[in-house]
This record gives structure tokens, C-alpha cells and sequence, in this order.
């Protein structure tokens, strides 16, 4: 006796039936109109045949057919129906490709398989920082050949990271480090920072430090260092400066319009200049200060201007429009300064001569020497002592100019393009991003040694030093450190080097 069908197999029966009857039905149906539609045969006198081609033979494949329409049974028959045999109009569509959207790492849509495997291609196109990973080692020191470079590199290598407290410890200022200097006393470290929301901070290393804990002790409490701090701007301090002919004053400029000095005896903080008018935004972007008067302050504008104050006189600043964009940074020649070196957004170093002021009414200049371009803005210019300048731009390059001849210069004379074409060109990664401070060439004011260096940060997180011929002189890291020490500076005349971050940790090197 046959087993009694299932419900779900007799309704599927009924329905190939059922199917197989509507297509007989349509098949007939679609003949019937075709005969009524065909036109009646139209007589046409006989034409002369041609004899008739030979046709190829051709081999006959039988027609395919569906099992199921054809009403084969389920049970042995089902097992032999493959996805080819079904007809187009009743197969299943295919399923659409779905867009992806988003953003997609290319590590994880590599195509399997070796011969796409490789990723040399865009290796080249790859920047960025790398935490870590070191771009001046060892080996290039024991490959130097000049014996006194090699001395120079084996001293700076030999500076080591502050062991009082590691650089997370030593928070110098609440917010991201925008301007660090050291105070040129050399009795012991004195560090001074400002920050982005105008807080100045001191920092002593030279203060009593905790004992170490050994490796095996856990929760031990170790005090954090003493720290000074002081909300003399309102908004981001851009320079600091304290100069070595009056090292009681802290000279500090601000993004609020305003220049201030701290008398470290006094600690009264006042106000050198400020726009006329309280509602005028000036946002200054640097100061330097002249050796030759320290009552002559030079300072730049984030709207291109370059001014000059006297403390001793009530008349208002000096202003000149030097650019139509920001001026980053500029700094003046330490035995010339009335020689400027300017680096502006506009993509140029430019350098301009105080004795000479050119123009009538707010046309009034210094006279511009000569300039070079980059190509692509120009961050910041810092001239040594042995009349070298050094610039940093996001082409990812640190260029040094030799202008060592400058007090050869006429007042208003007219540099050459030779005299203006960088003499070294250093590849240096100046990407800093949103979070991380512009990275700025800074030199040792009168290194005590007589070797012209500056440091600069470094995005794998560490600090740079070159001389002024463009060679490294080393390479500053330590342990602890997990952050960029994007704004760093030497002390005056001792080598050590000091680093802010931007979360405002302070690393020091000694």
C-alpha cells in the first residue's frame, strides 16, 4: 500500500499540475492568435530559382525539459534536477551586490590569492607618524667618518630622560603646550610653558625627588611634582621669552591681542600693549626680543602684520602689513636684529631690513631683502647667532639658509636668488594634524660647547637635533613617553633640551 501523501506534497502536485496546464493552455492559446494574425498568401509570379545551397549539418541536441513540469515524482527523481535544467523564466534572480559604504581599511579588502598580494605599489604614498620607530639609529652613528660629528653625536646620544618623575607625571600646564622656553639660569633647570588657554606654568627640576619603588611593591603612592601655574592670557600664549640681559622678566604674547611681562621678584604680571581698541582682535602670533635694547619688542600678527613697541615710549606700535596671511613665526638675527627672517601661510621665507622703512602711511615697510618660496606654507623661521636660518613647512622639509655673510649687507640691499636658495634641504615629517602643536625649528641661543644646533620635534615621538650644516645630531626618546614633544627648545648655553606634549606633559633631557 503506497504511504499516505503529506499534505505539504499533495498541495505541491496539485500545484505542478496545475502549472503544467497553464502553460499547455498559453501554448495554444499564443498559436491560435499567430495564425489569425499571418497575412494571406499572395500570389507572385514565378521566379527563377536559384539552385539551392547545400545546408551544413548541424547536430540536432535534444530540447531540454523541466522534470518537475513534466510531472516526475519527488522521490528519486528530485535528487537529479540540477539548477541548468530549469528553464531562464523560472529560475530564481540572482541576488543584487550590495553597495558597501563607510570607511574601509584596504588591509582588510586584499584580493586572496599571491599575485595581489603585494601592497609595494602604494608604499611610497604612505605618511604619517610611527610611534617609535626611529629615523636616526645607532648604526648611523658608528657609520660616521669625521671623528669630531662623531664626538657630537656620541654627546647628544648621551642626554638622558628625566628620572624624577616619568613625563605623564609632570603635567606643566592643564591644557596642550603651544610655547616652552627655559629661564637662562644655570644653576639648575627652570622650564616655563604656556598653553592653549593662556595658563603659564613653571616647572623646577631641580626640586627633591621620591624615592623609586621597587619593581615587586604595587600601590605604592608616589607624590606628583610641584608644579606653578598662572592664567596670565586668556587665550592660547604663543611665545615666551626671558632675556638674558633682565632673567626677572617673563615676557609672554597671546592669541587675546596682548603682550604681558611677569617680574618673577615682584610676580606682578603686566601689560605692555594692546590694541587702542578693545573690541579690534589681533591675535599675535609671536615676539622676539633685541638683544642690543631690551626695551624693543618686535611681535607678529595671525592677519600678516609685523609691529614694534618701546616700553619706555607712550606712542602707539609700529604696525606694517608684511603679507596678506598669517605670519606663523619670525625672529630676529641675535647680533643683526634689525634683520627679520618672516615665515608666512603664504608660502614664504622673506627677509626684511629695520633700518630701512620704505612707503607713506600704512604702506610703510621695511625694507624686504629678498625671499624664497616653498611649496607649500612655511611654519616658522629661526635665525642662529652664526646667521643660519631654519624653517620648517609642511612640504615635509627642514630647510637651512646660510646667511652668514649678513653684516656684509647694505641697508636695503638685494639678495640673490643664489643667496636665498637653501643650502641643505632635510626630508623631516612636519604633518602635526589637529591635535599635535607645529613643530618649530629652535636654536640654542649661545651654546656654551660652540656647536650651532636647534631641536625640533618629531612625530614617532621623539626630539631631533641638527647642526648648521644639516646633520643629525641625534635623536632624543626615552621610556614613558606617549606623546608628541611637539614645542621643544634648548636651554641657552647647556645642553638640555625640554619637550611639550599636547595633553601639556613635559619631557626633559639632560
Amino acid at each position: 500500500m503506497a504511504p499516505e501523501l503529506s499534505t505539504f506534497e499533495a498541495r505541491r502536485r496539485a500545484n505542478v499540475v496545475n502549472n503544467a496546464k497553464l502553460l499547455k493552455d498559453s501554448a495554444e492559446a499564443a498559436a491560435k492568435m499567430r495564425r489569425a494574425a499571418a497575412p494571406p498568401p499572395r500570389s507572385a509570379a514565378p521566379k527563377k530559382r536559384k539552385a539551392a545551397e547545400p545546408a551544413p549539418r548541424t547536430r540536432v541536441m535534444p530540447t531540454r525539459q523541466s522534470a518537475r513540469l513534466a510531472g516526475a515524482g519527488s522521490d528519486s527523481n528530485d535528487a537529479s534536477l540540477k539548477l541548468e535544467d530549469i528553464p531562464t523564466e523560472l529560475k530564481p534572480p540572482a541576488p543584487k551586490r550590495i553597495r558597501t559604504s563607510g570607511d574601509l581599511q584596504l588591509s582588510d579588502l586584499q584580493v586572496e590569492g599571491q599575485r595581489w598580494s603585494s601592497t609595494g605599489a602604494l608604499a611610497s604614498f604612505v605618511q604619517g607618524a610611527q610611534p617609535g620607530v626611529r629615523t636616526f639609529t645607532e648604526e648611523d652613528i658608528k657609520e660616521t667618518s669625521d671623528s669630531k660629528l662623531l664626538d657630537l653625536r656620541k654627546e647628544m646620544g648621551d642626554l638622558k630622560l628625566y628620572e624624577g618623575w616619568v613625563p605623564n607625571d609632570i603635567k606643566i600646564t592643564p591644557e596642550r603646550v603651544y610655547a616652552l622656553t627655559f629661564h637662562p639660569i644655570q644653576d639648575k633647570p627652570i622650564i616655563l610653558a604656556g598653553d592653549k588657554k593662556g595658563t603659564l606654568g613653571f616647572f623646577d627640576a631641580s626640586q627633591e625627588t621620591p624615592n623609586q619603588p621597587d619593581e615587586d611593591d604595587e600601590d605604592v603612592d608616589i607624590p606628583l611634582p610641584q608644579v606653578s601655574a598662572f592664567e596670565v592670557h586668556s587665550r592660547t600664549i604663543s611665545s615666551i621669552k626671558v632675556p638674558t640681559f633682565d632673567p626677572n622678566s617673563v615676557i609672554t604674547s597671546s592669541y587675546d591681542s596682548s603682550i604681558r611681562c611677569l617680574d618673577l621678584q615682584s610676580q606682578v604680571s603686566s601689560q605692555l600693549w594692546q590694541p587702542d581698541d578693545d573690541d579690534v582682535d589681533v591675535g599675535i602670533s609671536c615676539i622676539d626680543v633685541s638683544p642690543e635694547d631690551k626695551d624693543t619688542i618686535i611681535f607678529s600678527t595671525l592677519d600678516g602684520n609685523l609691529g614694534r613697541i618701546d616700553r619706555r615710549s607712550k606712542d602707539k606700535a609700529d604696525m606694517w602689513s608684511l603679507s596678506d596671511n598669517k605670519i606663523g613665526g619670525f625672529s630676529l638675527n641675535p647680533l643683526l636684529p634689525h634683520l627679520v627672517a618672516t615665515a608666512s601661510l603664504d608660502r614664504t621665507l622673506k627677509v626684511w631690513d629695520l633700518r630701512m622703512i620704505k612707503g607713506k602711511g600704512e604702506l610703510r615697510h621695511p625694507s624686504l631683502l629678498g625671499e624664497h618660496q616653498s611649496r607649500l606654507s612655511v611654519s616658522h623661521a629661526s635665525w642662529s647667532r652664526g646667521g643660519y636660518l631654519a624653517t620648517s613647512s609642511y612640504d615635509d622639509t627642514i630647510k637651512v639658509y646660510d646667511m652668514s655673510d649678513a653684516m656684509k649687507w647694505k641697508p636695503g640691499q638685494d639678495l640673490s636668488d643664489d643667496q636665498m636658495r637653501p643650502a641643505h634641504k632635510i626630508p623631516h615629517n612636519n604633518q602635526t594634524g589637529r591635535w599635535v602643536t607645529i613643530l618649530k625649528p629652535q636654536w640654542q641661543h649661545n651654546p656654551a660647547d660652540g656647536v650651532e644646533k636647534f631641536a625640533i620635534g618629531n612625530m614617532n615621538r621623539f626630539v631631533d637635533i641638527y647642526d648648521s650644516e644639516g646633520k643629525q645630531l641625534g635623536q632624543l626618546d626615552g621610556e614613558g613617553i606617549t606623546a608628541v614633544p611637539a614645542v621643544a627648545e634648548f636651554h641657552p648655553t647647556l645642553n638640555w633640551l625640554a619637550g611639550g606634549t599636547g595633553s601639556g606633559k613635559l619631557c626633559l633631557w639632560m
